[in-house]
């Protein structure tokens, strides 16, 4: 699967800046306090999540803050901002070069294809019911 450790640490990245963002400054140090990710790899997180739009970041020491309301943030957008970036929007890539001499090679697509991209769609519609106001409130 595609889907990498940097979309929950992207989720736990922006319930830090929700729920600190008032009382702390919240840098990527900070950040990496409460994820236990290295905080280069939050700074690369935060660089996409900046791109995607959903962050502000102050250089230097100056902290992170949202964007947009928590409650306009879903999973979805966090997943999209993640992965346009990182390898792209499917969460399954297919091998390159199925031999299309071989029965199952020349059809794999055709029976595969549907079933894939059907749970991608379930993946994406379960992920746009949730928002970062949703899981803060959870957290609280």
């Amino acid at each position: 699967m595609k889907i990498t450790v940097r979309f929950t640490a992207a989720v736990h990245t922006l319930l830090c800046i929700m729920y600190f963002e008032n009382d702390y400054r919240v840098t990527s140090d900070f950040i990496a306090g409460s994820t236990g990710v290295n905080a280069v790899i939050i700074r690369k997180i935060l660089l996409q999540l900046q791109h995607a739009g959903l962050i502000e970041t102050t250089a230097g020491v100056g902290g992170s803050h949202l964007a947009k309301n928590p409650d306009k943030i879903s999973l979805l957008d966090v997943y999209h901002a993640i992965n346009d970036t990182e390898c792209g929007q499917e969460v399954f890539n297919f091998h390159p070069s199925p031999n299309p001499e071989c029965p199952i090679g020349k059809n794999i697509h055709t029976v595969l294809d549907p079933v894939l991209h059907n749970a991608q769609n379930a993946l994406e519609t379960e992920l746009s019911k949730t928002t970062i106001a949703d899981l803060v409130e959870q957290v609280k």
